[in-house]
């Protein structure tokens, strides 16, 4: 006969379950990422925490078009003969659908994100310059320089070490607040395509706002013409053409104001691809008032933008985590333990995560076995005893 004892171990959710447990599915790793990306089509696509925003960005393009191509566009067709016309508005619509192909390709795939330690680095006997803040603040981690100096093109740049990420970021690298990750060649997080702007995509990026400058310009001029054939026409004034084409009003107001905004942004990341800077490097370190270690030239720096290979993603986010994986592992004990209070930020968490070893495939076992009992005695309809394994668990990450 079964007898009651004290109360349960803490309820493991069905997550915690399927994780510790070894014959279960093993999760992916866009599954149990630690960033504030989303992810779509199971981790084959990856976007910002504001990803929303791209339905925005889209309508702000694809309604114009289609207001020109709806209204306008019968007056284009008989302005310009030998179906030139009919040419004219089908190559709106197909840059158009070029254009949203970058926007995807721009917001859909890995920045260039830097993947994280589960603990910290070796500290660097040949670093002298050690912060006494850093090294008094950090107790019970080693004690790790704020900087590493390192060499790029012959001069000395001083990269720094991300608490978060436990680790000390290459060169041009920076982490995102928003995404919450690093990112190689960070040149900023753009709302209106919900995606941090990087090595893997600052092309695209570029392209994006290139093109829509064009199309923007496109469709400027094509009303313009439009409303000129109408005063032809009718021999009226330009308040009168307006009134009798409207949506070619609203679209030269619409592309005028627009065309300012991308092709100064436009402008703006010409003049960094040429001077090899990126927008957060520009805005804090000025390398016009001093040497910039990045700038290899105009021309090789045009080519290493535009025409260098994009190098492959060092995150495979559909890949399998074993059921050893310390990533899990420390994940999962940590929430047998006790629960993540809202009032502790990610940033603690992450640097506790380096000092947490990960459960042996020994322990592995009393815990499963503890499951199995539980089990059995929830079907007798009593409660299990407590055990040392919880409690052994439990001291050693706390």
């Amino acid at each position: 006969m079964c007898k009651a004892g004290p109360p349960p171990p803490p309820h493991l959710s069905n997550s915690n379950r399927r994780i510790i447990d070894t014959n279960g599915p093993s999760p992916r790793l866009y599954q149990v990422w630690k960033g504030r990306n989303r992810f779509f089509l199971g981790g084959r696509l990856i976007f910002g925490p504001d990803y929303r925003s791209l339905f925005i960005t889209m309508s702000l393009i694809v309604v114009p078009v289609i207001m020109f191509c709806a209204f306008v566009s019968k007056g284009i067709v008989n302005e310009f003969p030998h179906h030139l016309g009919d040419l004219i508005v089908v190559l709106s619509a197909v840059f158009t659908g070029f254009i949203i192909i970058l926007l995807f390709l721009t917001s859909g795939r890995d920045p260039g994100i830097v993947p994280r330690n589960l603990h910290p680095p070796e500290s660097d006997d040949d670093v002298s310059s050690i912060s006494i803040d850093w090294a008094g603040s950090q107790i019970g981690l080693p004690s790790l320089p704020p900087t590493k100096e390192v060499t790029v093109n012959g001069m000395i740049v001083r990269v720094k070490y991300c608490q978060t990420c436990m680790l000390y970021r290459p060169p041009r690298c920076s982490h995102c607040s928003i995404c919450n990750n690093c990112v190689e060649r960070f040149d900023h997080h753009c709302p209106w395509v919900g995606q941090c702007i990087g090595k893997r995509n600052y092309r695209f990026f570029f392209m994006f706002v290139f093109s829509t400058t064009v199309l923007c310009v496109f469709v400027f001029g094509f009303c313009w013409v439009n409303i000129r054939s109408i005063m032809e026409a009718y021999h009226c004034s330009l308040w009168k053409a307006f009134t009798k084409s409207p949506v070619s009003g609203i679209l030269i107001v619409y592309t005028f104001i627009s065309s300012w905004f991308v092709g100064g942004l436009t402008a703006f990341h010409l003049y960094l691809i040429f001077t090899n800077q990126t927008t957060y490097e520009n805005f804090r370190y000025h390398y016009d008032g001093k040497k910039n270690p990045y700038n290899i030239g105009c021309a090789r720096n045009l080519r290493e933008v535009f025409f260098s290979e994009i190098p492959r993603s060092k995150n495979n986010f559909r890949a399998k985590m074993k059921a050893d994986s310390s990533y899990i592992i420390a994940n999962s004990s940590m929430s047998l333990a006790q629960p993540k209070s809202s009032e502790i930020p990610d940033t603690s968490f992450d640097v506790e995560m380096g000092k947490r070893q990960a459960i042996d495939s020994e322990e592995f076992e009393d815990i499963q076995s503890h499951i199995a009992n539980v089990d059995r005695l929830e079907r007798c309809g009593t409660q299990p005893r407590h055990t040392s394994w919880y409690q052994h668990t439990h001291l050693e990450i706390e």
